[in-house]
């Protein structure tokens, strides 16, 4: 997948990309899902455009996935430690 493809994506589908590729499994094979976790509609309600002004929020979330810090940033970024 292409920088510019995940970075359209919405950030619970970018979280479920990098914890796949770093387990070399597909994104649909892994367990638990994510809403175990943390709640996927909510994670890419955080960082959507506002709708009054259309400014996008800022901030971090981190929260704990298959072992992993998932740390995920207003700018897109996902990080796991």
């Amino acid at each position: 997948m292409s920088d510019t493809e995940s970075t359209l994506s919405k950030p619970s589908l970018r979280v479920l990309e990098e914890v796949a590729d770093a387990e070399d499994v597909a994104p649909a094979a892994l367990e638990p899902p994510l809403y175990d976790a943390v709640d996927p509609t909510a994670l890419d309600r955080l960082f959507e455009s506002t709708e009054t002004d259309g400014s996008i929020r800022r901030g971090r979330v981190t929260f704990r996935y298959r072992g992993y810090d998932v740390t995920i940033t207003s700018n897109g970024a996902v990080e796991l430690a």
